[in-house]
């Protein structure tokens, strides 16, 4: 890796380092909360509705296993429960429990806070000029929605 001699670093090491750095404060939020990082990601993408197995597999880009670990554990804690698809009564749908969306309402709620506070010397402009050229990586890449737009984490359904 060459260093640029402006003091600038790189794309590659910038989104890297800055993936470190957004999943460093993930994880102090989710410790505070009493739960894992891991945890912290199920909640979330369960913010605006129960969903399958598959789809959480997908979305969290877990092997079966490792999702139904995570499921296993996370509703031992009493904050997701497994519920049958009205859909296809052989599958499974996992959703919040009221335990489990009162701690991701503010798990999320903080969790934005403290994201939004890294780029706090930014100007309106840069902010949205950030916000947009990531948006296009996340987007031309399919990234899957597993963290709302603070507006949208509040327009969870029952």
């Amino acid at each position: 890796m060459a260093k640029q001699d402006d003091g600038q670093i790189g794309v590659v090491s910038a989104l890297v380092r800055g993936t470190f750095l957004v999943n460093a404060v993930y994880a102090q939020s989710a410790r505070e909360y009493g739960i894992t990082s891991q945890q912290g990601q199920l909640l979330c993408v369960l913010m605006a509705q129960p969903r399958g197995m598959g789809e959480l597999g997908a979305m969290l880009g877990l092997a079966k296993s490792s999702l139904t670990g995570l499921v296993d554990r996370t509703e031992r804690n009493g904050l997701v429960r497994r519920e049958a698809d009205p859909q296809d009564m052989r599958a499974v749908r996992v959703a919040l429990t009221p335990e489990g969306s009162v701690l991701v309402d503010e798990f999320y709620a903080e969790t934005c806070r403290r994201v939004d506070e890294l780029p706090a010397g930014f100007s309106d402009a840069e902010r949205d000029a950030l916000a947009d050229l990531l948006g296009r990586i996340v987007m031309d890449n399919e990234v899957p929605m597993v963290f709302a737009e603070p507006d949208e984490g509040a327009a969870r359904t029952p």
